[in-house]
Protein backbone atom coordinates (compact mmCIF):
# COMPACT_ATOMS: atom_id res chain seq x y z
CA UNK A 1 0.00 0.00 0.00
CA UNK A 2 1.74 3.25 -1.13
CA UNK A 3 -0.55 5.05 0.39
CA UNK A 4 -1.14 3.40 4.12
CA UNK A 5 -2.55 6.15 6.98
CA UNK A 6 -1.88 5.41 10.23
CA UNK A 7 -3.66 6.86 13.63
CA UNK A 8 -3.78 6.07 17.36
CA UNK A 9 -6.67 4.73 18.75
CA UNK A 10 -7.53 3.58 22.26
CA UNK A 11 -9.99 0.25 22.41
CA UNK A 12 -11.28 -2.13 24.88
CA UNK A 13 -9.25 -4.70 26.69
CA UNK A 14 -10.02 -6.79 29.51
CA UNK A 15 -8.10 -4.56 31.79
CA UNK A 16 -8.90 -1.45 30.87
CA UNK A 17 -8.09 0.22 27.55
CA UNK A 18 -5.33 -1.06 25.07
CA UNK A 19 -3.23 1.49 22.79
CA UNK A 20 -3.28 0.65 18.99
CA UNK A 21 -1.85 1.74 15.76
CA UNK A 22 -4.12 1.22 13.03
CA UNK A 23 -2.76 1.76 9.42
CA UNK A 24 -4.88 1.58 6.50
CA UNK A 25 -5.34 2.40 2.90
CA UNK A 26 -6.07 6.15 2.52
CA UNK A 27 -8.87 7.71 0.42
CA UNK A 28 -8.74 6.48 -3.03
CA UNK A 29 -6.40 3.29 -2.17
CA UNK A 30 -7.16 0.04 -3.39
CA UNK A 31 -9.10 -1.32 0.15
CA UNK A 32 -7.45 -4.14 2.56
CA UNK A 33 -7.69 -7.48 1.49
CA UNK A 34 -7.21 -8.79 4.58
CA UNK A 35 -6.95 -7.56 8.36
CA UNK A 36 -3.90 -8.18 10.09
CA UNK A 37 -2.71 -7.82 13.76
CA UNK A 38 0.85 -7.80 15.11
CA UNK A 39 1.73 -8.52 18.21
CA UNK A 40 4.85 -7.51 20.07
CA UNK A 41 7.66 -8.62 22.38
CA UNK A 42 7.70 -9.16 25.91
CA UNK A 43 6.65 -6.33 28.13
CA UNK A 44 9.38 -6.54 30.80
CA UNK A 45 11.90 -6.48 28.26
CA UNK A 46 11.34 -3.37 26.55
CA UNK A 47 9.05 -4.72 24.21
CA UNK A 48 6.05 -2.35 22.39
CA UNK A 49 4.42 -1.87 19.94
CA UNK A 50 7.07 0.49 17.85
CA UNK A 51 9.42 -2.30 18.48
CA UNK A 52 11.94 -2.28 14.44
CA UNK A 53 10.98 -6.03 13.79
CA UNK A 54 6.97 -5.76 14.76
CA UNK A 55 7.24 -2.40 12.69
CA UNK A 56 9.05 -4.94 9.99
CA UNK A 57 6.22 -7.03 9.83
CA UNK A 58 3.50 -4.71 9.71
CA UNK A 59 5.24 -3.19 7.02
CA UNK A 60 5.87 -6.12 5.21
CA UNK A 61 1.91 -7.19 5.21
CA UNK A 62 0.64 -3.80 3.94
CA UNK A 63 2.87 -3.82 1.41
CA UNK A 64 1.10 -7.17 0.53
CA UNK A 65 -2.57 -5.87 0.68
CA UNK A 66 -3.33 -5.89 4.60
CA UNK A 67 -4.41 -3.10 6.99
CA UNK A 68 -3.38 -3.35 10.15
CA UNK A 69 -3.32 -2.88 14.16
CA UNK A 70 -0.66 -2.79 16.21
CA UNK A 71 -1.36 -3.09 20.05
CA UNK A 72 0.62 -2.43 23.37
CA UNK A 73 0.08 -5.34 25.93
CA UNK A 74 -1.58 -4.28 29.26
CA UNK A 75 0.83 -2.41 31.28
CA UNK A 76 2.62 -1.21 28.11
CA UNK A 77 2.66 2.91 26.89
CA UNK A 78 -0.66 3.43 27.63
CA UNK A 79 -2.57 0.22 27.40
CA UNK A 80 -3.91 -0.21 31.15
CA UNK A 81 -3.15 -3.05 33.46
CA UNK A 82 -0.27 -4.79 34.57
CA UNK A 83 2.28 -7.76 33.02
CA UNK A 84 0.12 -11.19 33.56
CA UNK A 85 2.86 -13.38 32.44
CA UNK A 86 0.75 -14.33 29.26
CA UNK A 87 -2.46 -15.48 30.04
CA UNK A 88 -3.52 -11.76 30.46
CA UNK A 89 -1.44 -11.12 26.84
CA UNK A 90 -3.42 -13.42 25.14
CA UNK A 91 -6.99 -11.94 26.13
CA UNK A 92 -5.41 -8.72 25.42
CA UNK A 93 -4.62 -10.29 21.83
CA UNK A 94 -8.32 -11.99 21.38
CA UNK A 95 -9.39 -8.22 21.85
CA UNK A 96 -7.27 -6.30 19.29
CA UNK A 97 -8.84 -9.16 16.96
CA UNK A 98 -12.17 -8.24 17.99
CA UNK A 99 -11.27 -4.74 17.43
CA UNK A 100 -9.92 -5.59 14.51
CA UNK A 101 -13.00 -7.63 13.12
CA UNK A 102 -15.26 -4.59 14.26
CA UNK A 103 -13.19 -2.38 12.29
CA UNK A 104 -12.78 -4.43 8.82
CA UNK A 105 -15.94 -6.59 8.72
CA UNK A 106 -15.54 -9.32 6.21
CA UNK A 107 -11.71 -9.46 5.84
CA UNK A 108 -9.89 -12.49 6.60
CA UNK A 109 -7.63 -12.45 9.38
CA UNK A 110 -4.07 -12.50 9.85
CA UNK A 111 -2.29 -12.34 12.93
CA UNK A 112 0.95 -12.13 13.17
CA UNK A 113 3.69 -11.97 16.59
CA UNK A 114 7.43 -11.45 16.79
CA UNK A 115 9.45 -13.59 19.76
CA UNK A 116 6.88 -13.26 22.89
CA UNK A 117 4.33 -11.71 20.80
CA UNK A 118 4.32 -14.59 18.25
CA UNK A 119 3.81 -16.96 21.60
CA UNK A 120 1.03 -15.04 22.32
CA UNK A 121 -0.03 -15.42 18.30
CA UNK A 122 -0.44 -18.91 18.77
CA UNK A 123 -2.28 -19.48 21.72
CA UNK A 124 -4.74 -16.50 20.88
CA UNK A 125 -5.26 -18.72 17.21
CA UNK A 126 -7.20 -21.49 18.86
CA UNK A 127 -10.12 -18.71 19.99
CA UNK A 128 -9.65 -16.35 17.07
CA UNK A 129 -9.48 -18.82 14.37
CA UNK A 130 -6.81 -16.51 11.75
CA UNK A 131 -7.14 -17.55 8.64
CA UNK A 132 -3.33 -16.95 8.28
CA UNK A 133 -0.76 -17.12 11.00
CA UNK A 134 2.67 -15.20 11.14
CA UNK A 135 5.48 -16.44 14.33
CA UNK A 136 8.41 -14.77 14.16
CA UNK A 137 11.25 -15.93 16.63
CA UNK A 138 8.22 -17.38 18.66
CA UNK A 139 9.14 -17.52 22.44
CA UNK A 140 8.04 -21.40 22.70
CA UNK A 141 10.15 -22.04 25.76
CA UNK A 142 9.29 -19.06 27.37
CA UNK A 143 5.44 -19.20 27.18
CA UNK A 144 3.22 -21.99 28.90
CA UNK A 145 2.02 -24.07 25.35
CA UNK A 146 0.27 -26.61 27.33
CA UNK A 147 -2.79 -27.93 26.05
CA UNK A 148 -2.89 -25.86 22.93
CA UNK A 149 -4.33 -27.40 19.88
CA UNK A 150 -2.18 -26.58 16.41
CA UNK A 151 -3.86 -23.67 14.73
CA UNK A 152 -5.82 -25.19 11.51
CA UNK A 153 -5.28 -22.15 9.38
CA UNK A 154 -2.27 -21.17 7.03
CA UNK A 155 1.02 -21.15 9.07
CA UNK A 156 4.00 -19.33 8.84
CA UNK A 157 7.49 -19.72 11.52
CA UNK A 158 10.42 -17.44 10.74
CA UNK A 159 13.36 -17.99 12.43
CA UNK A 160 17.10 -16.93 12.32
CA UNK A 161 19.52 -19.60 13.32
CA UNK A 162 21.97 -17.18 15.33
CA UNK A 163 19.26 -16.21 17.54
CA UNK A 164 20.76 -16.19 21.45
CA UNK A 165 17.35 -14.89 23.16
CA UNK A 166 14.79 -17.47 21.57
CA UNK A 167 17.26 -21.21 21.18
CA UNK A 168 16.30 -22.15 16.96
CA UNK A 169 16.83 -25.95 18.25
CA UNK A 170 13.40 -25.28 20.86
CA UNK A 171 11.51 -23.30 18.21
CA UNK A 172 12.72 -26.35 15.45
CA UNK A 173 12.03 -29.05 17.80
CA UNK A 174 8.83 -27.78 19.18
CA UNK A 175 7.51 -26.75 15.33
CA UNK A 176 8.25 -30.03 14.19
CA UNK A 177 5.80 -31.99 17.17
CA UNK A 178 3.18 -29.65 17.77
CA UNK A 179 3.03 -27.34 14.14
CA UNK A 180 3.79 -30.17 11.54
CA UNK A 181 1.41 -28.29 8.87
CA UNK A 182 3.58 -24.83 9.58
CA UNK A 183 5.42 -23.38 6.80
CA UNK A 184 9.44 -23.35 8.32
CA UNK A 185 11.61 -21.11 7.52
CA UNK A 186 15.48 -20.64 8.59
CA UNK A 187 17.20 -16.94 8.12
CA UNK A 188 20.98 -18.24 8.20
CA UNK A 189 22.99 -15.67 9.95
CA UNK A 190 19.95 -13.57 11.47
CA UNK A 191 19.73 -13.06 15.46
CA UNK A 192 16.75 -12.38 17.42
CA UNK A 193 16.75 -8.59 16.88
CA UNK A 194 17.54 -9.00 13.05
CA UNK A 195 20.22 -6.51 13.24
CA UNK A 196 20.98 -6.00 9.91
CA UNK A 197 18.60 -7.98 8.77
CA UNK A 198 15.27 -6.34 8.33
CA UNK A 199 14.76 -6.11 4.74
CA UNK A 200 15.68 -10.44 4.63
CA UNK A 201 12.20 -10.58 6.78
CA UNK A 202 10.43 -8.38 4.68
CA UNK A 203 11.85 -10.37 1.74
CA UNK A 204 10.77 -13.61 3.92
CA UNK A 205 6.75 -12.36 4.18
CA UNK A 206 6.28 -11.39 0.51
CA UNK A 207 8.06 -14.85 -1.12
CA UNK A 208 5.65 -16.30 1.72
CA UNK A 209 2.63 -14.08 0.92
CA UNK A 210 -0.38 -16.37 2.57
CA UNK A 211 -1.72 -19.20 0.24
CA UNK A 212 -4.56 -17.94 -1.99
CA UNK A 213 -4.03 -14.14 -2.28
Amino acid sequence: MSGAVAHSADIAGPAGRLETLIEEPAAGEPPPRLAAVVCHPHPLFGGTLHNKVVHTLARALRAGGAATLRFNFRGVGTSAGTHDGGAGETADALAAVAAARERWPGLPLLLAGFSFGAAIAIRAAAAARPAWLVCVAPAVDRVSMDGLAAPAGDWLIVQGDADDVVPPASVLGWAAQHAPGARVRVLAGVGHFFHGHLHELADCIRAEWPVGL
